[in-house]
């Protein structure tokens, strides 16, 4: 029996609009799975020792990316802010960072909660969720959390159809795997499933007809997939953190693709994990999929 956690309709204010370090759209899973372990470690020190988020899901509803395009400009700008403002009342130079304001729905594989407590989680949830931080981003509400008990992949329409109408992001490393056992590399590998290629073609009356096409068929996007420690444990001058060893990492990206949730038939093809892989300095995001 898998038990979820569904927080429908949360509505969320600025959110971090990079999918990956080279691309913006749609938050990072990392991000996402980031959160989710933030409640769950607020929810441990609320009384509910027990209780461990395994997997989650993000269905998105809608999204507002905050970008701008004048008439006659080839391309989008960000919408980007400089506050707040120096002691000269000028602005600071600053980074530029995509923002997005976005409506999702999360559903989160939940252990450790039987039936005498999830009065209790519920209400526990319900306390905290309205102060965390998605992505970045402010919480600026939210449907009643739902409880869901699924018999396996037999009942996951249960699931999916309150997941409707949105996209999930399935994994999709299994086309990064078959291009570079192909003898590409990861980069060029990626980028030609990225890639849209255009023909033209004359006919015999002289018209020609332009077609668009790309390798893979599907909404195929980079996502980042987790992070490589580059560094061995230490301390670096200034971290925030003066107790936790640090390691610097750089992110690691693959390929995922954008389906609405009625088209799956597998839990695995939903939800996804963390995983820590300390002996090849590994933290990875991933699904239990016959793709990956």
């Amino acid at each position: 029996m898998n038990r979820i956690l569904l927080i429908p309709r949360l509505r969320i204010h600025n959110a971090n609009a990079l999918s990956s370090p080279y691309t913006i759209g749609f938050p990072a899973l990392t991000a996402w799975l980031g959160g989710v372990h933030a409640l769950q470690r607020k929810l441990n020190a609320d009384g509910l020792p027990q209780l461990s988020f395994s997997r989650t899901a993000v269905a998105c509803h809608r999204i507002d990316l905050q970008t701008y395009k004048h008439a006659g400009d080839y391309l989008y700008s960000i919408v980007g802010t400089g506050n707040p403002l120096d002691k000269s009342g000028d602005r600071p130079s600053f980074i530029e960072e995509a923002r997005c304001h976005l409506d999702v729905s999360l559903a989160i594989e939940t252990q450790g909660i039987g039936k005498a407590h999830e009065d209790e989680f519920l209400a526990a949830v319900n306390r905290h969720l309205p102060k965390l931080k998605w992505a970045g981003g402010d919480s600026l509400g939210y449907k009643v959390p739902q409880w869901l008990a699924l018999a396996g992949d037999s009942e996951l329409a249960n699931l999916t159809r309150k997941l409707m109408p949105s996209y999930v992001l399935k994994q999709r490393r299994d086309l990064m795997a078959q291009a570079m056992a192909e003898g590409q590399d990861a980069i060029d590998a990626l980028l030609d499933y990225l890639a849209v290629h255009y023909q033209s073609r004359t006919d015999d009356d002289g018209h020609v007809s332009w077609t668009a096409e790309r390798k893979a068929k599907g909404w195929i996007v980079p996502i980042a997939a987790g992070f490589h420690g580059v560094s061995a444990l230490g301390h670096a001058e200034h971290q925030r953190d003066q107790i936790t060893p640090h390691r610097f990492a750089e992110s690691l990206v693959t390929l995922g693709e954008f389906v609405m949730p009625h088209r799956l038939k597998r839990l695995d093809d939903l939800l996804w994990r963390s995983r820590y892989d300390a002996d090849n300095y590994l933290y990875l995001i991933e699904q239990h999929s016959r793709n990956a």
